[in-house]
């Protein structure tokens, strides 16, 4: 019999998710090196050159990769000759651990987790509860993976219920350009098969847990269906042409994961679950010896990337731009942006449509002025603010119109694509909208020199701040005329890459 220490599970979870909110995985960093080495597309190679230098960033000053510190899944497959010391439930240590992670006073981590998550949406303050899946076998051990899921990916998962004849390639292929970029490729998908619904989702998001090793099974071939099926979908999805950061590129996925599971004979479920640019999980076993020790990567396991903006690059000075200065701008060019902007996302831009309907006064005056869609972590030490990466930009596509028409805005930053309902909005009303890179939120942060918050203090992350940026460095997305690279980039790359099988 095994004893495993209460204390024992909650530090080692609590390592865990600090571990991972500062490394990525070896083998991730390496994929991503060779896409970006590979990489003939400008903007997507500056995107993946943004993601490499920000992750050896983090490795070095343990801040988090992403802004987005994710919702925490635990996976634990529990030896049934162990026995559990302590007064707590499992799940309870689980959610302590998780607790102790998120507060670190060294690295605190962004607090994402709502409850009553169709009503008051009210931060847990330390972002529990986690999503915890438990197994009993035998053996005399714990074994646990642990993962952070950032929400920007996760919204982009996706399931049916196929019929038994139905093609799972083609039902993917479908599926994979109506996620977007708001995923932040290039990443993984994680693919299950069978089960039922629930199963399916679940097998989906434990494989994403397995290395990337695509060039290997390319290498000995395929054994299995499910392998098959891998090889398959990597060749199929590189070549939709969408790229890094949705721009454009051949690198869109770094490794398909299939799993799959007996079904039901008239069914035949299917999930996808992406990974994103912030692929966070870490795996340890406790076999009452103490907790978890997680080894710490090698610095020269990061490659070493300049990025350079060049001389073409418009520097632009955010308290004296106009709106006959952003008319000049071309979709794809290359900003930096100075001075000061204004930031807000899902929950300040609900409470400004609602305070615009009412016809009462708005906290800042938004005339003229660019908003950032971003939820920073809170600043450590010295920072003026924490790792403040974008977040995805479609979730504001509704209050686009109201907020310029009504406000006088001039621009807003995000992450990923723009929808129809707010690219017209932007031509209409002549502004536009700028992207900075999702994965590289420690790298922007950097950018940031001064931040305090001026509207809804209350909302915690979602509050509106005022940042004042030096170079923050974004590609104009959506121009004045409402011509987007989320629409022209992939089309040219899509068509490129398949015209050279021609």
């Amino acid at each position: 019999m095994t004893v495993i220490k209460q204390e024992d599970l909650i530090q080692s979870v609590a390592d865990a998710l600090q571990y991972i909110s500062y490394y990525h995985p070896k083998d991730f960093i390496d994929a991503v090196h060779q896409a970006y080495e590979r990489e003939e597309s400008k903007a997507a190679k500056d995107a993946m050159a943004q993601i490499l230098i920000n992750s050896r960033m983090c490795a070095m000053g343990k801040r988090p990769i992403c802004q987005d510190t994710g919702i925490v899944t635990v996976f634990l497959t529990i030896g049934m000759d162990v026995k559990f010391e302590g007064d707590m439930s499992v799940e309870d240590m689980c959610n302590e651990g998780v607790r102790r992670a998120y507060t670190h006073p060294d690295n605190v981590l962004r607090a994402s987790v709502l409850a009553d998550p169709d009503g008051k949406r009210a931060n847990t303050k330390d972002n529990t509860p986690a999503i915890i899946h438990m197994k009993l076998v035998p053996g005399n051990t714990v074994d646990v993976h642990v993962a952070a899921k950032g929400g920007g990916s996760e919204a982009k998962s996706k399931f049916a219920m196929l019929n038994p004849s139905d093609s799972i390639v083609d039902w993917v292929l479908e599926q994979v350009p109506k996620m977007g970029a708001g995923w932040c490729p290039p990443g993984m998908l994680g693919i299950g098969i069978g089960g039922t619904a629930e199963k399916a989702m679940q097998i989906a998001k434990e494989a994403l847990l397995e290395p990337v090793n695509i060039q290997e099974l390319q290498e000995r071939g395929a054994q299995t269906r499910s392998e098959e099926l891998r090889l398959e979908l990597y060749e199929k999805v590189n070549k939709l042409g969408i790229g890094a950061q949705g721009l454009g590129g051949l690198t869109t996925v770094l490794d398909i994961k299939v799993a799959d599971y007996p079904t039901h004979a008239a069914n035949k479920p299917v999930a996808i679950i992406p990974n994103c640019a912030a692929t966070r999980h870490t795996h340890f076993e406790l076999d009452g010896s103490g907790p978890a020790s997680l080894k710490a990567p090698k610095l020269e396991d990061w490659p070493e990337i300049s990025w350079e903006v060049g001389d073409s690059v418009r520097r632009v000075n955010l308290d004296t731009v106009t709106p006959e200065d952003v008319k000049e701008w071309q979709p794809g060019e290359t900003v930096l942006l100075s001075g000061k902007m204004l930031t807000g996302r899902d929950a300040a831009h609900k409470r400004m449509v609602d305070m615009i309907s009412k016809g009462e006064e708005l906290p800042v005056d938004l005339k003229g002025r660019f908003i950032y869609y971003v939820g920073p972590v809170d600043p450590v030490r010295e920072e003026v603010v924490g790792p403040a990466g974008p977040t995805t930009a479609t979730r504001m596509d509704k209050f686009t119109r109201t907020v310029l028409e009504e406000t006088g805005l001039l621009g807003m930053i995000g992450k990923a694509e723009r929808g129809p309902i707010a690219i017209e909005a932007i031509k209409d009303n002549e502004a536009v909208y700028l992207m900075a890179v999702g994965g590289a939120a420690y790298l922007v942060s950097q950018a940031i020199k001064g931040a305090k918050v001026v509207g809804f203090d209350d909302l915690g992350m979602e509050a509106i701040y005022e940042f004042e940026v030096e170079d923050m460095p974004v590609t104009v997305a959506v121009d004045s005329k409402g011509e987007s690279v989320h629409n022209t980039g992939p089309k040219e790359w899509f068509a490129r890459i398949n015209a050279t099988e021609v």
